[in-house]
C-alpha cells in the first residue's frame, strides 16, 4: 500500500458519462486515464499498470467481459469494477465469475460510484484511501462510511437518494451546491442541462421532513435562490 495517487482506467464509450466521472474522480485525486474501445483498453492495460479498472460491457472493439476474460487469463488482478446499462442477473453472474470485483448497473448517482471505489481499493489494499467522513450538524450525527444517520441518538431512515443526496450538501462545506451538480453527483445524469426535473425539490422536502425542527423555515438544509442548495451548521 502506498500513499500515491491511485490511477482508474475508465473504459467506457459514452464520453459525456466518462468526463463527468473523470472530473468526480480528479476531484478527489485520483489520476485518471479513459479509453473508449475494448481493444484499446487490453493495449493499454498490456503497458501500463491502474490500481482499478472502471468497465462498460458494451464496447466497441472488445466487449468488457472479453477485456475482463483476457485481464484474468493473464493472471492480472487488478481489480475490475463493471459499470453497465446490462442489470440482469445473468450478466452480473457471468461478470463476477470471470472475476469482476464489483458491478453497478447505470444510472449510478456519482457519490455512490466514489464510494464503491474507495470500497475496492481499501479492501484490495492498493493504495492508501481515507476514510469515509463522518458529520454533525445540530443534532444530527452523519457516518458517511456506514451510511447511516442519528437525530438526537435516534436513527433516520433516508433512502439512498436522499442519503447521498445528504452527503453531497455535506461535502460542499457549507457552499451552494447547483441543481446541475446535485443532479449529476447524486442521480449519474451526464448532461443535466438538457433536462427539466422537480426531483431534487422532492427529495429535499423528504430529507427537511425527516431532519428539520420545521420543515417549513429549515434551519439546515436552505434552499439557494436561482441556485440550489447548501447545509448550514
Amino acid at each position: 500500500m502506498t500513499g500515491e495517487a491511485a490511477r482508474v482506467l475508465i473504459v467506457e464509450d459514452n464520453r459525456n458519462l466518462a468526463l463527468g466521472i473523470r472530473r468526480a474522480l480528479e476531484t478527489e485525486g485520483y489520476d485518471v486515464v479513459h479509453v473508449v474501445r475494448g481493444d484499446e483498453a487490453l493495449s493499454r492495460l498490456e503497458r501500463d499498470r491502474f490500481d482499478l479498472i472502471m468497465l462498460d460491457l458494451m464496447l466497441p472493439g472488445a466487449s468488457g467481459f472479453e477485456v475482463l476474460r483476457g485481464l484474468r487469463t493473464a493472471d492480472d488482478a487488478t481489480p475490475v469494477l463493471i459499470l453497465s446499462a446490462r442489470g440482469e442477473e445473468v450478466d452480473k453472474i457471468q461478470g463476477f465469475r470471470l472475476g469482476a470485483d464489483d458491478y453497478v448497473v447505470k444510472p449510478v448517482g456519482v457519490l455512490e460510484l466514489l464510494f464503491r471505489v474507495q470500497a475496492i481499493l481499501r479492501r484490495t489494499g492498493r493504495v492508501a484511501t481515507p476514510e469515509p467522513a463522518e458529520y454533525r450538524f445540530g443534532d444530527i450525527e452523519v457516518d458517511e462510511g456506514a451510511r447511516t444517520v442519528t437525530r438526537g441518538g435516534e436513527a433516520v431512515e433516508l433512502s439512498r437518494l436522499e442519503f447521498d443526496l445528504l452527503a453531497s450538501l455535506l461535502r460542499a462545506g457549507g457552499d451552494a451546491v447547483s441543481r446541475d451538480r446535485l443532479l449529476r453527483e447524486v442521480w449519474g445524469i451526464a448532461r443535466p442541462d438538457r433536462i427539466r426535473t422537480r426531483t431534487i425539490d422532492t427529495h429535499i422536502s423528504a430529507l427537511r421532513n425527516k431532519l428539520e425542527d420545521e420543515p417549513a423555515k429549515p434551519r439546515h438544509i436552505l434552499t439557494v435562490r436561482k441556485v440550489g442548495y447548501r447545509l448550514s451548521q
